[in-house]
């Protein structure tokens, strides 16, 4: 994640009495949005956000609690912060996020120095937490980036700035599925210790500030919150509560204002993005709210992440096809291809659904990639499953492919089921999966020498300055491979965010090296 640049003051005294605030933001793109709205709603109400831990008064690290490991990142980094206030300047940690919303009193128990915490659905409530007075008047929406590109993701502080503003109020009526699921307790919390009865139901809209604190030329946008899902292996519908849809309107005006501001990427994010209106009444939702970006009048690229299989509509297969500015990209985690594990995740499906999802995807957009993820070691996986999981990925031919090892998380429904898979095999399968889809990935790649594509420039390289690093429409920010330039031609002075032509010149396990034409 990237560092960003604080804005300067006229008044070196004025700023000298403001509280300075750093922040750490960890886990997914969805919870470094809520990071960025948070960062906006302090500075905008006197608050100054500085990226250095050693120059703040109050603390907030933003929490992931997904799998074991994030949790572990999560009190690693709670702890070395804490130092901060122990042995440092800073006055007040806050701690907020998904490890909150789970072991809230459990947090503040073990980790006394710890001053508030709050939930997924309390982003508001961080002036309060911050004990900084709301402003007394409202300043007008906009979005700062200026972020350094190449800034570490998980232990950078990052900063922000602008005004808090209501969340989108538009009326729910909510998803059919997720009102049977609560019904069943898909969302029951009671178990847990501490842990508040009422769900997260926050929802920020075009109007809440925001800071990015990814590169200024590429932008997250969340287009909904929690989701509906059975999934048995998730909790994130008990961490982030029942799914809720902005307005297309709402995400229409934030794509506006950000493309304005210079952001030349904009990816889409929610839980299941392909759920996109479902609440609000809307059919193919995200078919529509795509063609809405498209009419934008700025030159940007868009995607949308996080595909739900039986979501993808031939409608938003259309629309995808139709438009230049939309990224010809799908990410559709398919967690697994045996009927039988499938099955005890509660996900449906099978290989053979899939390789018919996959041809018609294929067919209906040409040229388009998808990245996919599975989860190996779910409980009950035998060896047969696995190699039913392989023999499908050998037949599919991802672009890109990411693997997890199954967490037992407490409070899930896989958490109770028996015939566990050992840890060592686990890592095992992993590792085995991985090659398989590296080999798959060279040969992909190689594909791409002598190509012309469209490249964006994203800036030098972190291994030499000799490279800059680009991506094209069909390379996710951090999750994919990169193209690595060696040549600008005649181009004296690159910038990150412009587009330019290139030709690919060698080819590598996931990366790509091309010049400039």
């Amino acid at each position: 994640m990237a560092t960003k640049q604080t804005k300067k003051t006229s008044s070196t005294t004025a700023a000298a009495q403001l509280p300075r605030v750093g922040f750490v933001s960890l886990g997914c793109p969805k919870n470094l949005v809520d990071s960025e709205v948070m960062m906006g709603i302090l500075a905008s109400n006197g608050a100054v956000i500085t990226p250095h831990a050693g120059e703040a008064d109050i603390i907030v690290v933003n929490t992931c609690s997904f799998i074991d490991t994030a949790k572990q990142e999560s009190v690693d980094t709670i702890l070395e912060m804490v130092r901060h206030k122990t042995e440092g300047r800073a006055k007040k940690l806050i701690v907020t996020g998904c490890l909150v919303e789970r072991y809230r009193n459990e947090i503040q128990k073990s980790i006394p120095e710890i001053d508030a915490v709050l939930g997924t659905g309390e982003l508001p409530e961080i002036l309060r937490a911050a004990g900084i007075a709301p402003a007394p008047s409202a300043s007008p929406f906009n979005i700062l980036g200026g972020a350094h590109p190449h800034a570490s993701a998980s232990q950078q502080l990052k900063s922000g700035i602008e005004h808090a503003a209501p969340a989108d109020h538009a009326p729910h009526a909510g998803r059919a599925e997720g009102k049977a699921r609560e019904k069943a307790g898909r969302f029951a919390r009671d178990q847990w210790q501490g842990a508040e009865a009422a769900l997260p139901d926050y929802l920020y809209d075009e109007n809440t500030p925001r800071l990015l604190a990814t590169a200024k030329h590429s932008a997250y946008l969340k287009i909904a919150e929690g989701c509906d899902h059975p999934c048995a292996f998730c909790i994130i519908p008990q961490l982030r509560g029942k799914f809720r849809s902005r307005t297309i309107e709402s995400v229409v005006a934030e794509a506006r204002h950000l493309a304005a501001q210079g952001v030349r990427e904009i990816n889409l994010i929610g839980q299941d993005t392909t759920c996109f209106g479902e609440d609000l009444g809307i059919d193919d939702g995200l078919a529509k709210l795509l063609e809405a970006l498209a009419q934008i009048d700025e030159d940007f690229w868009v995607r949308f992440l996080y595909a739900y299989p039986n979501k993808i509509t031939p409608r938003l297969l259309e629309v995808l096809a139709q438009y230049p500015r939309l990224c010809r990209y799908i990410d559709v985690p398919l967690q697994h291809a045996s009927t039988a594990v499938l099955k005890r995740m509660k996900r449906g499906g099978s290989a053979e659904i899939f390789l018919k999802l996959i041809r018609k995807i294929r067919q209906s957009v040409p040229g388009i990639a998808l990245r996919t993820s599975f989860i190996v070691g779910f409980p009950g996986e035998t060896e047969e499953d696995f190699q039913q999981l392989c023999d499908f990925v050998e037949q599919a031919q991802f672009d890109w492919m990411g693997v997890f090892s199954y967490s037992d998380e407490e409070g899930s429904p896989a958490y109770l089921l028996d015939a566990k898979v050992p840890p060592r095999e686990i890592e095992r399968r992993r590792r085995k999966l991985m090659q398989l889809q590296k080999r798959i990935s060279r040969k992909l790649r190689k594909q791409w020498v002598g190509r012309e594509i469209e490249v964006m420039l994203e800036g030098p390289s972190e291994e030499t300055e000799l490279l800059w690093e680009a991506r094209t429409r069909l390379h996710a920010p951090e999750i994919d491979g990169k193209v690595f330039i060696n040549d600008f031609g005649d181009l004296a002075d690159p910038t990150p965010g412009q587009f330019h032509r290139a030709v690919v010149e060698e080819a590598h396990d996931y990366d790509l090296v091309a010049r400039l034409v």
